[in-house]
């Protein structure tokens, strides 16, 4: 399998093409620094999301508490932790840095609250 990853890491955003299969790696080309390398390498064999979202708050009819993932999630996880949240409500007060969701999903990440709300 080939694949060309846009390196997120720094300004340059070179393209870099990975070749492989099952995780592992033939070939990488096109990165302009080893962190480079190191990105597309982590994104060809486990891609990981910073899940950035909003959970309903409790007895407050349309109101919304933005969450986000406390470090970042294995992509392939990302809907399943989306339905987790989906059911999910956060009790008033909350302060910022709060865990709303604990272990989501068994993946060892919190999905923690982003916004002191009184």
């Amino acid at each position: 399998m080939k694949k060309e990853i846009i390196c997120t890491i720094c300004p340059k955003g070179c393209t870099v093409t990975v070749e492989g299969d099952a995780g592992a790696i033939s070939s990488i080309s096109g990165f302009g620094c080893k962190r480079g390398q190191d990105y597309a390498t982590a994104e060809f064999t486990s891609p990981v999301r910073i899940l950035t979202t909003t959970v309903k708050i409790a007895d407050k009819d349309g109101d919304l508490l933005p969450v986000r993932s406390s470090s970042p999630l294995p992509k392939d996880k990302i809907m399943e932790c989306m339905e987790v949240i989906k059911k999910a409500t956060a009790g008033l007060p909350v302060c910022q840095y709060d865990v709303i969701v604990e272990n989501i999903c068994g993946t060892g990440v919190d999905i923690v609250a982003t916004k002191t709300m009184k």
